[in-house]
């Protein structure tokens, strides 16, 4: 079975197609800028081929038949006949209370993302818009499948997930913590279980999915407790470009003082600030080579994120009454070796310590069984891991899983 990973944007559209028979990428691209009068695809296979090229994609409609046109492409293609691609999965953002689980497509599961869309206006409306151009260019015969970023966080307890705000709030609005980056909490903590050799249900995990954007998750008997995000991705700790958790009253008083309207410090909360709004730079290896120059703003910006995930870490302890192991995921978990020595430093009250060498070698790939490994050292009480997400396989895999129970019936 080839299943065919969609993640949709507003104005991009991720793809992916995985050979289920060995779990392998068979190829993989992108399609950005969508919508404007020039993008830009990508194209890249297992086997090394790779192409790029600028083309008008009006709508996403269009990207599609720009990914079918390469996967038949007779030089390039990996497919002999689009039918060989025997369903599709897609990633939802939010999927609310409305959906726990991955679903089949159907009118009523793409009316149900729509009804979500309030709660996350570009995401939810871009995923829309893939499902819909999927089926134009693929068919309404090959099943298409949703994979929420939601779902796995959706087991958290409403002491949780509940905000203490008047509770009518969340009754007329579904205003709660929903966490987000769940797919790879999924994947992450289940792969850990693995590697340690035990059910997972009988583990309490912390994973840490470090990226540009980031958050972690507290995974107690294979269940998410509680999750550092919130209604939306805004919250939590300092990533690239949001500033995470902050006093409420931060926001009237600068917006008095700017004069800034809603949707001006929606912008400057999720796009000018956390690294950014501190030290001029979002990607943290600029944040690093402004450090190692001696900027002293980036070496405070670099502090108050290791700061604000070692508080997430030991809060997470107490709530889960323990902590079997720590996960560092994504782009930063699995490449900055300095954020992770100074996230574990001063946590040996829990019995926490890096093997510092063992621990450098975990950068782009290395170290470990293809970048997964444990990093702490053989004094440490609690196992410290580095596992590369992959959460495109999670997704291949609910949607072979859905796809199969479908054909059994």
């Amino acid at each position: 079975m080839k299943v065919l990973v969609i993640n949709a944007g507003s104005s991009s559209l991720k793809y992916q197609l995985i050979n289920m028979e060995n779990e392998e990428m068979i190829c993989k691209g992108n399609c950005e800028r969508i919508g404007q009068e020039v993008g830009t695809f990508s194209y890249k296979t297992a086997d090394g081929q790779n192409v790029k090229y600028d083309v008008a994609m009006p709508n996403h409609t269009e990207a599609f038949t720009q990914v079918k046109n390469a996967l038949l492409n007779e030089e390039y293609g990996v497919l002999k006949d689009l039918n060989e691609v025997s369903a599709i999965g897609h990633r939802v953002v939010q999927g609310g209370a409305l959906f726990n689980q991955s679903m089949l497509v159907d009118d009523k599961v793409i009316e149900g993302i729509k009804s979500l869309i309030p709660l996350a206006p570009l995401h939810n409306a871009a995923h829309v818009q893939g499902i819909e151009a999927c089926r134009s260019v693929f068919g309404e015969d090959v099943p298409e499948v949703v994979v929420f970023d939601t779902a796995f966080h959706s087991t958290m307890p409403p002491e949780a997930y509940m905000y203490a705000i008047p509770y009518k709030f969340y009754e007329k609005y579904a205003v709660r913590r929903y966490g987000f980056h769940g797919t790879s909490h999924r994947f992450i903590s289940h792969r850990c279980a693995e590697m340690m050799g035990k059910d997972i249900k009988d583990l309490k995990i912390i994973t840490c999915h470090l990226g540009n954007g980031s958050s972690l998750a507290a995974v107690k008997y294979g269940k998410v407790i509680d999750t550092s995000m919130g209604m939306t991705p805004l919250g939590g700790f300092m990533m690239g470009t949001r500033s995470g958790d902050l006093d409420p009253s931060v926001i009237t008083f600068i917006a008095e003082k700017e004069n800034i309207s809603a949707p001006e410090m929606s912008e400057l909360l999720n796009k000018k600030s956390g690294l950014y709004g501190i030290c001029g730079y979002s990607d943290d290896r600029d944040v690093s080579a402004a450090e190692s120059r001696g900027d002293e703003r980036a070496a405070l910006a670099h502090k108050m994120l290791s700061y604000g995930v070692k508080k997430f870490i030991g809060s997470y302890i107490a709530a889960m009454d323990g902590c079997d192991a720590i996960v560092f995921s994504a782009g930063l978990g699995e490449n900055q070796p300095l954020l992770r020595k100074r996230i574990c430093e001063n946590l040996d009250f829990f019995g926490i310590e890096i093997d510092e060498a063992v621990n450098a070698e975990f950068i782009h790939g290395g170290g470990g069984v293809d970048g997964a490994g444990k990093i702490s050292s053989a004094a440490s009480k609690i196992p410290v891991y580095v596992i590369p997400t992959n959460e495109e396989l999670v997704i291949a895999r609910d949607t072979r899983d859905i796809v199969e129970q479908l054909a059994a019936k």
